[in-house]
């Protein structure tokens, strides 16, 4: 059961989904999990990100397999169990990005272009915060692009649908 601890920290998971993510595709959810392996800088991955991937096929799991999980909280439970390793899509931070339904491959590119200069210029942000260790440079990442684009009123449409 590696998805019970802190599994719902600041996502709500409706109940059907909660249901399967702890019981009935426990077993299948945990084994996708496990072959993503040990949390990592995704700015450390060397090859584009794809389908066959084990993350990118956890998130498919969330999305297809589950009741009431959309993209935004299938990245969040992700990103919650491997912080340095997978970006948080939701519309604002799309909209910055200029992406829309792709997130890991633009944000993995991002990282590592000029000798990973963006990944590097966020751990010196995380580190002038005074943030402890353990938030990774992609969720400052994360956090920096959504504050910039609620700043510039982007998603404010998708808020409203929800």
């Amino acid at each position: 059961m590696i998805w019970l601890r802190r599994v719902f920290l600041s996502v709500q998971v409706p109940p059907k989904a909660a249901r399967a993510i702890l019981h009935t595709e426990a077993e299948a959810l945990n084994a996708l999990l496990t072959a993503v392996g040990p949390d990592r800088d995704l700015v450390d991955e060397p090859d584009p990100l794809t389908p066959g991937w084990p993350a990118w096929d956890l998130e498919t799991a969330f999305v297809w397999a589950l009741p009431g999980i959309a993209q935004t909280k299938a990245t969040k439970l992700i990103a919650r169990k491997r912080p340095r390793l997978y970006p948080i899509w939701d519309s604002v931070v799309s909209e910055v990005l200029g992406t829309e339904r792709a997130h890991l491959n633009p944000v993995r590119e991002a990282l590592r272009a000029d000798d990973g200069a963006l990944h590097h210029r966020l751990l010196s942000i995380s580190e002038e915060a005074g943030l402890p260790r353990e938030i990774s440079a992609l969720r400052v990442f994360d956090v920096i692009a959504w504050m910039d684009g609620k700043n510039r009123g982007l998603g404010e449409r998708s808020d409203l649908e929800r």
